[in-house]
């Protein structure tokens, strides 16, 4: 698990720097992040999302549920590289939606399933430990649990890493950035997908750290 840890900070490290350096240097157009997420929308006929706007840092995402692009205090009005391209890389996930991308249904499919898991894995692993032999039933069933948040976080990354690729596309197919900016939003959204990389991995570790404990156990 020290890799995994290591790997995280490191990650969480890059997608402050990125975004710190890149949310300083504004877009030659002036374009807004709002005002980028609705061009992006507009060009790829996405209809009947709207774009909003929530309080924090870095708490920009897609609602699918409400059809609507949240953007953070500080994309939805900035017109910073990094704005920009969070703010496509969330019209990316619209996108997605829109054409029924099969990693985003399915990720979609198994929430609830993983939501269950990752509020109850762990009390009933810990359970399964205080009773010993008598509690193996709930240990296992913590681990088929955790398994199901684990298969989630592991179906988050193609979703992710496609609605960058989506999101890059987008801005240069629409001349909306130079190509010095373009490559700013890559550092930037290279960045963010890191620490999903690295959620995933130690996810997995975990999961065989806890299937290796069972086993010895059993």
């Amino acid at each position: 698990m020290i890799p995994a840890l290591l790997f995280s900070l490191w990650a969480q490290w890059a997608v402050k720097s990125a975004y710190g350096k890149y949310s300083q240097i504004g877009t030659r157009s002036g374009m807004t992040g709002a005002r980028a997420a609705q061009a992006i929308m507009d060009s790829a006929g996405v209809q009947n999302v709207a774009i909003g706007q929530v309080p924090g840092e870095m708490t920009d995402h897609y609602d699918p549920a409400q059809k609507t692009v949240n953007l953070s205090d500080g994309v939805y009005g900035s017109d910073s590289i990094a704005a920009v391209g969070i703010a496509a890389h969330e019209v990316g996930h619209a996108i997605q939606d829109a054409h029924a991308y099969a990693p985003m249904a399915l990720r979609h499919f198994i929430y609830p399933i993983s939501s269950i898991g990752s509020t109850l894995a762990y009390p009933l692993i810990f359970a399964g430990f205080i009773f010993g032999h008598s509690g193996a039933w709930m240990l296992h069933l913590g681990i088929y649990l955790f398994a199901a948040s684990v298969a989630f976080t592991i179906i988050t990354l193609p979703v992710e890493f496609n609605a960058s690729s989506r999101a890059v596309q987008a801005l240069a197919r629409g001349g909306y950035l130079t190509d010095d900016e373009l490559y700013g939003v890559r550092k930037v959204l290279r960045a963010a997908a890191l620490t999903y990389v690295a959620a995933a991995a130690a996810a997995v570790l975990q999961l065989l750290r806890l299937l290796i404990i069972a086993r010895d156990r059993d």
